[in-house]
């Protein structure tokens, strides 16, 4: 039977990635430590490296995100709204539509 393999938790792997990001041991030495292969560090710290920013992002990136997606969808129900209105316009010979006390 072959080797069952080893799922490794979020806590030790970012706990390897940083050791191997400090450089001050090599990556044979941390592997040997936390019984990791040395291939895996490295796609880890890259890892890190590459996604580490979003961990600051915090929630106002987001927040801002669902506002602006939110503002996007409502432009556009407006517009559509706005040509199903100048349709109806058109199709009743309205030029202007009434007040109503506005």
């Amino acid at each position: 039977m072959g080797q069952q393999r080893t799922k490794w938790n979020k806590a030790t792997k970012f706990r390897v990635a940083m050791e191997a990001y400090k450089g001050e041991r090599s990556v044979t030495e941390i592997a040997e430590e936390f019984g990791v292969n040395p291939t895996q560090i490295h796609r880890w710290k890259k890892e890190l490296m590459e996604h580490g920013p979003e961990i600051f992002a915090g929630k106002r990136d987001e927040d801002r995100q669902a506002v602006e997606s939110e503002r996007e969808e409502l432009y556009r129900k407006v517009g559509h709204q706005q040509v199903q209105i100048d349709f109806l316009k058109k199709k009743l010979g309205v030029d202007q539509l009434p007040n109503f006390g506005r």
